[in-house]
C-alpha cells in the first residue's frame, strides 16, 4: 500500500527511506492467520521455542515461591508484555526465513544474527527498565492503598483485591497506570525490534518509526494490542502452559504486522 497511503518515517544508516503504510482494520486478523500458518509450517521450531519460554517462566515462578516473593507474580505477569517483543526475536527470524524460503532451524531461532545487535541490546535495556519501573510503581501503589500492611501470600491476593475497597481502588488505579505504561512501551516497540533486525539503524530512530506507525494506524494497533493482551492472558491462565502456543502465535504474527506496516 504505497502512494498516498505511505509517508516517510525516517531513514536507514545508508540513507534508504523507511515508509509507513496505512492498513485497514481487518489486518490484525490476517497477521494472526499468517502466524498460525507459520506455527504449523515449522511446528518443531515454534512449539519448542514456546515450550522453552514456558519452562523458563515456570522456573522463575518457582524461584519466587521458594524465595517467599510470590506476591511479585501478579505485577510480573501484568508486565510480561513490556519485554515480550525482545523475547520473540527468534520467532521473527523463523517467519522471515519461512517467508524467504530459507531453511529454518532451532539454532537459527535461538541465535539470531541481526543488522543492529548493539541497538537491539539498547532497546532491550529500555524495555527492561520499563518493567522495573512498573514493578516499583506497583509496590508504591500497594503501599498507597494498604499502608504498612505486608504483602499477602498469593492465595490471599485475589480476595484482598476483589473484596475490599482498598483492593478495588488499587485495581482501578493500577490498571490505569499500568495501561498507560503498556501503551507507551507498545508504541515504541510495536515494529522497532524486527526493524532493528532487518535495518542498520539506531534504536532511537526505530522507536520514532514505531511511534509514527502507531500515529498513522492507531485504531488498527489498538485492536492489535487488545488481541495480544487477550492471547497472552489465555496463555497465562492454565499455569503458563498456554504460552507454548500463544507466545509463538503472537511472535509470528508480529513479523507479518511489521511487514504490513513498514514498506
Amino acid at each position: 500500500m504505497t502512494g498516498p497511503n505511505a509517508n516517510s518515517a525516517g531513514v536507514t544508516a545508508t540513507g534508504a527511506p523507511l515508509r509507513v503504510r496505512q492498513v485497514v482494520m481487518e489486518r490484525p486478523w490476517v497477521w494472526l492467520a499468517a502466524g498460525w500458518r507459520d506455527i504449523w509450517r515449522a511446528p518443531q521450531i515454534s512449539l519448542t521455542y514456546g515450550a522453552i519460554f514456558t519452562a523458563v517462566s515456570l522456573l522463575l515462578t518457582g524461584g519466587l515461591f521458594v524465595g517467599g516473593l510470590e506476591y511479585l507474580l501478579p505485577p510480573l505477569a501484568a508486565g510480561f508484555m513490556l519485554v515480550g517483543p525482545m523475547l520473540a526475536v527468534g520467532l521473527y527470524e523463523t517467519s522471515r526465513r519461512l517467508e524467504a524460503g530459507e531453511p529454518v532451524t532451532l539454532r537459527a531461532a535461538l541465535f539470531v544474527t541481526t543488522r543492529s545487535p548493539s541497538q537491539i541490546a539498547f532497546l532491550g535495556v529500555v524495555l527492561a527498565l520499563a518493567l522495573l519501573a512498573w514493578m516499583r510503581i506497583a509496590s508504591l501503589l500497594f503501599a498507597l492503598f494498604f499502608g504498612t500492611l505486608d504483602f499477602p501470600p498469593l492465595a490471599q491476593i485475589l480476595p484482598l483485591m476483589f473484596f475490599s475497597w482498598e483492593g478495588l481502588g488499587l485495581l482501578i488505579v493500577g490498571t490505569a497506570v499500568g495501561g498507560m505504561i503498556a501503551a507507551v512501551v507498545f508504541a515504541i516497540s510495536v515494529v522497532s525490534v524486527p526493524l532493528l533486525m532487518m535495518r542498520d539503524i539506531d534504536a532511537i530512530t526505530a522507536m520514532i518509526v514505531s511511534l509514527r506507525v502507531v500515529r498513522r494506524n492507531w485504531q488498527v494497533l489498538a485492536l492489535w494490542a487488545w488481541l495480544i493482551a487477550v492471547l497472552t492472558g489465555f496463555g497465562l491462565i492454565p499455569g503458563f502452559l498456554g504460552l507454548i502456543v500463544t507466545f509463538p502465535l503472537v511472535g509470528h504474527a508480529t513479523w507479518y504486522a511489521f511487514g504490513d506496516l513498514i514498506e
